[in-house]
């Protein structure tokens, strides 16, 4: 898919819980600019991010910690069950 000055590629569609619908894109600007592209739908209203690579890594280890229950808590332990 084509858009503007660049082209976009459709990832992944994630359908997330209170009838969200997420969706993942890989946006390569005709300057080289590479950026994933997050469409997030709830109802009729839509949250565009784009984020670089770099952010996209730390948000990923952030979500993946948390997701395992592996973050630490205000003193510095890991949070468990």
């Amino acid at each position: 898919m084509s858009e503007g000055s660049g082209t976009t590629r459709d990832i992944t569609r994630i359908e997330a819980p209170y009838r969200r619908d997420v969706l993942l894109q890989d946006v390569q600007h005709e300057s080289g600019l590479r950026m994933l592209r997050m469409r997030i739908r709830e109802g009729r209203r839509f949250t565009i991010l784009d984020i670089d690579e770099a952010t996209a890594e730390k948000w990923a280890d952030v979500m993946l910690k948390w997701a395992r229950k592996e973050l630490p808590d205000d003193n510095g332990d890991t949070v468990a069950d």
